[in-house]
């Protein structure tokens, strides 16, 4: 039989899980302040909470994979390769899975970039000072230089 913090805990980690995908750092955090030792009801032992992660990922419900996968899905039309790898690295996915998602991305971040732009801007750059702009907006979003130089044309070299 459960004790009623593991299952709270359990039920807790289920309703994130079936919103989103949560890699394992992720839900680990989101669920540590409710792992605590609870002073009002004098619990002798806190709550295994790496053995609860463990069942959720045997069980496959809980994958590291799926959340890169996922976000990777999510945020390849909007952001640059640099941008998509933060945020990967923030959800404390590995550098093996960060590696292996992005390995799909490289081949279309000029033609995310083109799309970006075109989205926000869709006209060449008249002076300096919008070209500055340009980047700059693209560069926030994630995208390499050189990449950003292909779509303002600034670059003499063809795609």
């Amino acid at each position: 039989m459960r004790k009623k913090s593991e299952v709270s805990l359990r039920r807790r980690a289920l309703q994130y899980l079936a919103r989103r995908e949560y890699s394992r750092a992720e839900l680990r955090g989101k669920l540590l302040p409710h792992a605590q030792p609870d002073a009002d009801f004098e619990q002798v032992q806190p709550v295994d909470l790496d053995a609860l992660l463990d069942d959720l990922t045997a069980r496959g419900w809980l994958s590291d994979v799926r959340a890169a996968t996922q976000l990777v899905h999510a945020k390849r039309s909007r952001f640059g390769l640099q941008r998509i790898t933060h945020e990967l690295h923030q959800r404390g996915i590995s550098e093996e899975l960060i590696s292996a998602a992005l390995l799909e991305l490289k081949d279309g971040e000029l033609e995310a970039a083109r799309s970006v732009w075109q989205k926000k801007f869709g006209t060449a750059p008249r002076d300096e000072k919008e070209k500055a702009k340009q980047v700059r907006f693209l560069q926030s979003r994630g995208f390499a230089m050189d990449a950003i130089f292909k779509v303002l044309r600034c670059d003499d070299s063809e795609d």
